[in-house]
Order: structure tokens, then C-alpha cells, then sequence
């Protein structure tokens, strides 16, 4: 089973930017396509984003298109998410997770089966 730990969250001011970060154990990494999704306080879990196994294809939310890109290096085991033009709404845990495919996924939940701890970004108005 997979693990999954992500880093790079913080307070940040609207305007700004960060890179998040995922950081898989286990075997098969390159495989399986992998997912981020955020969750704030009192929502649905929601998802942002999306790579294939080779990180040539990616889904975005249209929430998020334009100001979120989605990266994957599979020697290092990990997948980003660079965010830009922060914004209060994007505040929220963010976890990533791993599918269960190898191409890209439309956001389905199921499609998912190995999910990190999550990283808090609170942006400030």
C-alpha cells in the first residue's frame, strides 16, 4: 500500500503562490496516475487535480484552471501542485492521492484508493 506524505502548505497573503508537494513510498509509482484534492472546514472533499502515470496528461478542475499546475517526477517519487493567484477560497487541506488507473482521472473519487495526511494553505484576504 502506498504512502503518501505531503508538504509545503502555509499562511500566505491573496496574490501569492506556493508549491505543495507529495511524497510516495512503495512500489509502482510510476504506474498509477495521482490526484490532488481540498477539503475546507465544513465542505465536501473536492477535487483539484489530476496526472497520468506518465505526466504527460492532466485534469484540472475548472475551479482552478489557469492559476493550479499539476507535475509528477517518477525517478524522485513525487507529484506538485503549484498554485498561483492565491485566493481566500482556495483555503483548505489539501491531500493528494493515488489512483487505481493509470490514466488521467475526471475527479472520481473511487478512482482513487491511497490518500496523504494533507496540507493546510490559508490564504489571507
Amino acid at each position: 500500500q502506498a504512502q503518501l506524505v505531503e508538504s509545503g502548505g502555509g499562511l500566505v497573503q491573496a496574490g501569492g503562490s506556493l508549491r505543495l508537494s507529495c511524497a510516495a513510498s512503495g512500489r509502482n509509482f510510476d504506474v498509477y496516475a495521482m490526484g490532488w484534492f481540498r477539503q475546507a472546514p465544513g465542505k465536501e472533499r473536492e477535487f483539484v487535480a489530476s496526472i497520468d502515470w506518465s505526466g504527460r496528461d492532466t485534469y484540472y478542475a475548472d475551479s482552478v484552471k489557469g492559476r493550479f499546475t499539476i507535475s509528477r517526477d517518477n525517478t524522485r517519487k513525487t507529484v506538485d501542485l503549484r498554485i498561483n493567484r492565491l485566493q481566500p477560497e482556495d483555503t483548505a487541506t489539501y491531500h493528494c492521492a493515488k489512483s487505481i488507473r493509470s490514466l488521467v482521472s475526471r475527479g472520481v473519487l473511487a478512482d482513487f484508493e491511497a490518500w496523504g495526511q494533507g496540507t493546510q494553505v490559508t490564504v489571507s484576504p
